[in-house]
């Protein structure tokens, strides 16, 4: 019998070889697509609930619905965009069983961090400016907590997960349009919220 250290997960090369698996119902293709997007998809899950444990459990439940229901993809998509949509709706699912009661403090910053924490989300960083965008992403994380869920979620996957408008506004099942407002609001309120801890 295998075990899962013992598989190649590099036997689906690419997302439609995945998906093949998948839909054959192959015995470690949902392994390797939990493999493959869990990471993300707990990141992405934290910053839009806040919480490991929450986001956790929003990551195992998102996975087992999508290698429970992989016949509903139809493909209009990327694999990764209706991944994203599960995880949208697993998140919103666990909001209404549980409303977030109690908020972190949010600890002071200046005019020029929120600037820079907004737009500055940058892979690439230099040894020197690791420091620096820990520091910054760790200020607009506890920050994104504050806003309202609807415009956090459109932030979030925009700006910090880099997903085009189109791609976003698919995820949480809105128009390009509203995406667009809601991430322009979410700009407009993480301004004030960390401004006003100066």
């Amino acid at each position: 019998m295998e075990m899962p250290w013992d598989i190649d997960f590099e036997v689906y090369k690419n997302e439609e070889e995945l998906l093949t698996g998948l839909r054959r119902n192959e015995q470690w293709a949902c392994t390797c697509l939990l493999k493959r997007f869990a990471r993300r998809f707990f990141l992405l899950a934290r910053r839009m609930v806040g919480n490991d444990d929450e986001a956790d459990e929003i990551v195992q439940e998102s996975f087992i619905q999508a290698c429970g229901h992989i016949s509903r993809f139809e493909g209009k998509s990327a694999l990764s965009t209706w991944l994203y949509r599960i995880v949208s709706n697993a998140t919103l699912m666990q909001r209404r069983r549980k409303a977030l009661t109690t908020l972190p403090l949010v600890e002071e910053v200046d005019e020029e961090q929120v600037s820079r924490a907004i737009d500055l989300i940058d892979e690439d960083s230099t040894p020197d400016n690791y420091v620096l965008q820990t520091e910054l992403r760790a200020t607009i994380n506890r920050a994104l907590v504050l806003l309202p869920a609807t415009l956090r979620d459109a932030f979030v996957l925009r700006h910090i997960e880099g997903l085009s408008t189109r791609a976003a506004a698919e995820s949480l099942g809105i128009e390009e349009s509203a995406l667009k407002v809601r991430v322009y609001r979410a700009r407009q309120e993480l301004r004030k919220i960390l401004a006003s801890y100066q």
